[in-house]
């Protein structure tokens, strides 16, 4: 036993001088995986494989498949001479104005190999001269489709192979809370992917579009994003991001997408039919408060109350008057104004729907037939 243990201890003693003398002079042996800079520096790498999986939680997958069919878009408008500019004097005081061009900055979203890609009306509006940037750096020249201010809504088409398509996701079975990536070239600094989550559904009445149903999300979103992808945790497309609330300019974690459900009816609308076809009855609506169901001697307690009729409209055809609250169209309820507006704009011009309406304490049922809604004279966004 004493010869095992003496030979264990010099076995040891070896070991360690062996190990004292490599660790002095030769220290390199001992630093598994270390490589030299240019430099002389010990360094440490990773083997090249370590890096092709993504860490647990990480969006970098839905980032790649969805930011290359994210576009940049740049707009030239003319410059608008002041008639004056031509007068001396004028120049004199105020320099030679309106000889620059004027320029825009925003996103798109490729949503068809066909070259159709989604943006903000007003990242293009009057503009004279669309340039498209891919990711791959290629260049295109754009043309307009159609565009839809109601819903801030543009399509836009350019002539190239082999494009980048994005998913559509479903827009309808978002939640509050889920997570969300926003894409798009604020600033012109150059793509950029942000996170975060739906704040909020259905947000409406916020004085941006006529047609109001906006995603909020906390994702940052600064000007230049307007018209690009709010897309999903797989990377499907859930909205167009379009406004944001700011005292200073820049992202304030409040900002807003239009679903993809809309933009596809919107799509289908201006590729199918050159315009969006929506239902018009050419009432005023409001919300029903105590003072005005007192005024017009109504008992609902829930609706829309119509404070105003236009004389040979759809609706004063079909019998409707100030004073009637409508309380449902078809099996929709009808809860808010943009509930109304949204329902009416969905019918089909020329085709009767029953409009449940309370007039004082009797509840009516009326067939109004929708005509089609008059385009706006300008755009309503501010």
């Amino acid at each position: 036993m004493k010869r095992f243990w003496l030979l264990f201890s010099q076995a040891v003693t070896v070991f360690v001088a062996g190990y004292f003398v490599v660790a002095t002079l030769q220290p390199d042996w001992l630093q598994r995986g270390a490589t030299r800079s240019g430099a002389g520096i010990a360094l440490f790498e990773a083997p090249a494989g370590d890096a092709a999986q993504p860490a647990p939680g990480s969006f970098s997958p839905a980032a790649r498949k969805a930011a290359p069919a994210v576009v940049s878009i740049n707009t030239s408008k003319a410059p608008v001479r002041d008639p004056r500019s031509s007068d001396p004097w004028f120049q004199f005081f105020f320099g030679d104005q309106g000889n620059q061009p004027q320029t825009g900055l925003g996103s798109g979203v490729i949503i068809s190999p066909d070259g159709y890609i989604l943006t903000n009306n007003h990242v293009v509006e009057g503009a004279d001269e669309i340039d498209v940037t891919l990711t791959d750096s290629r260049r295109a020249r754009a043309r307009i489709i159609g565009t839809d201010p109601d819903t801030d809504l543009a399509i836009l088409k350019i002539e190239l192979d082999k494009l980048p398509v994005i998913v559509l996701g479903n827009s309808d079975q978002l939640a509050v809370g889920d997570q969300v990536l926003a894409i798009g070239n604020p600033f012109g600094v150059g793509q950029t992917v942000t996170s975060g989550i739906v704040s909020a559904l259905g947000r409406s009445q916020l004085g941006i579009n006529t047609f109001e149903n906006f995603i909020q999300t906390d994702a940052a979103i600064n000007p230049g994003n307007s018209g690009g992808a709010l897309v999903d945790i797989n990377g499907n497309l859930l909205g167009i991001n379009t406004a944001i609330y700011s005292r200073s300019g820049g992202s304030m974690g409040i900002g807003f997408a239009i679903p993809v459900s809309t933009a596809k009816m919107v799509l289908d609308g201006i590729v199918k039919e050159g315009q969006v076809t929506r239902g018009w009855i050419g009432v005023e609506p409001s919300e029903l408060s105590p003072e005005l169901a007192e005024t017009f001697g109504v008992k609902a307690t829930e609706g829309v109350i119509i404070t105003g009729v236009l004389q040979d409209g759809p609706g004063a055809l079909a019998g409707l008057r100030p004073g009637d609250v409508i309380v449902r169209v078809g099996d929709k309820a009808i809860t808010s104004v943009p509930t109304l507006l949204a329902t009416v704009a969905s019918l089909k011009p020329g085709v009767q729907a029953n409009f449940h309406v309370q007039r004082g304490d009797r509840m009516l049922e009326l067939g109004v037939t929708p005509g089609l809604r008059p385009r706006p004279a300008r755009a309503l966004r501010r």
